[in-house]
């Protein structure tokens, strides 16, 4: 049966400038100094903490993985100096976020402001419909394509460089007819359909990020550190923009997908953060896990083990003691994704109801 339904034509969005934006969030309001005095913890919560940074450096010693995977609302609250600090330090190997993650600090690098109400600004039409947001990120993604590169490194690199470099359409052009069946020949054209709708000039197109300091994406790409990014289509608010390319998004976070499972590959004896991910950081991370034990399997190598799951939220994590395993389907706390998945991923996991940016304060003041 033929449905009569069309589907919206996004080209047709308007969008605005991102300066005229009420920006809810202010970079020299919320950034934390990560020298300055963490608040105080409750004895527990404290020494839950010290465990974690006595599993980090464990796992240091080892030379297994330590992967940190955070939500938006670590860099929303001022955190990225803190992640940039212990960056810095060399304690993690392997940071992963969501798209909302890379949106807010993209923002903070190019105008220090984030966040809008998305209340008053869907009622108009206006939530997510700014310029510079959703076309910066795309073209980050569609010329990082032709360098093989993933969603995070093609964004750190675009705040690093402050902007890209776009080949002539010709030789694109040329590419495709000579090269048709070459693995970047589906990113070229993305590329090449993307200047000529929305006349993008060819060579360097500068965009000036005067806080890129702050960026935890450039800190990343400027020491080497990998840092994924695990967006969805239509989860963020770069869907609401003319230029919008799923294929671009999708092309950028597949491989990404691989790259997060190469660190989970280390994780013998190593350890995970999940730092205010509700739903990105267990989802990938079961994923992910599940494709490296069938390919070790297939080598005649052990699982990965002993590794050990710091899951760090603000949420009631039900009373119930996850060291435990998971509860039965009668406890409410059974329906507790971002404690479940975890606890169902081998290692031991340990729940810490905690404010993001405190936990990763006092972990960066004992570890430093």
């Amino acid at each position: 049966m033929k449905t009569s339904l069309q589907p919206l034509d996004l080209k047709r969005i308007r969008v605005y400038p991102l300066e005229q934006r009420l920006s809810e969030s202010n970079l020299a309001e919320i950034l934390i100094d990560p020298g300055a005095e963490p608040p105080a913890l409750a004895g527990p919560l404290h020494q839950s903490v010290r465990e974690a940074a006595r599993s980090i450096a464990h796992a240091h010693q080892k030379r297994a993985g330590v992967m940190l995977l955070y939500g938006a609302h670590l860099i929303k609250n001022g955190g990225a100096r803190l992640l940039n600090s212990l960056l810095e330090l060399g304690w993690i190997t392997h940071l992963a976020t969501n798209g909302a993650g890379t949106i807010h600090d993209w923002e903070f690098a190019f105008l220090g402001r984030s966040t809008e109400s998305v209340k008053n600004n869907v009622a108009t039409g206006t939530f997510g419909t700014w310029d510079e947001t959703g076309r910066c990120l795309q073209l980050a993604l569609l010329a990082g394509a032709l360098r093989e590169e993933g969603y995070g490194r093609s964004l750190g690199r675009f705040i690093v460089e402050d902007g890209v470099t776009l080949p002539p359409p010709e030789l694109l052009r040329e590419s495709l007819r000579t090269e048709p069946a070459h693995p970047l020949s589906p990113a070229r054209a993305e590329l090449l359909c993307a200047i000529a709708t929305h006349e993008l000039p060819s060579g360097s197109i500068t965009v000036n990020h005067p806080w890129k300091e702050t960026s935890v994406l450039a800190t990343a790409f400027r020491l080497g550190i990998p840092l994924t990014v695990h967006p969805g289509i239509g989860y963020d608010i770069v869907a609401n923009h003319p230029m919008f390319n799923g294929a671009a998004i999708g092309r950028a976070a597949e491989l990404d997908f691989r790259i997060f499972g190469a660190t989970v590959d280390s994780l013998d004896g190593g350890v995970v953060l999940s730092v205010g991910s509700a739903i990105m950081a267990p989802q990938v991370f079961e994923k992910s896990l599940s494709c490296v034990n069938n390919l070790r399997l297939q080598n005649d190598r052990a699982i990965v083990h002993g590794h050990t799951i710091y899951v760090v939220d603000i949420q009631d994590g039900g009373n119930w003691d996850w060291t435990k395993g998971e509860p039965p389907k009668d406890n409410p706390a059974y329906y507790l994704r971002f404690c479940k998945s975890f606890s169902r991923m081998g290692g031991a996991m340990h729940y810490l109801q905690c404010d993001n940016v405190a936990f990763l304060h006092h972990l960066y003041h004992l570890l430093k």
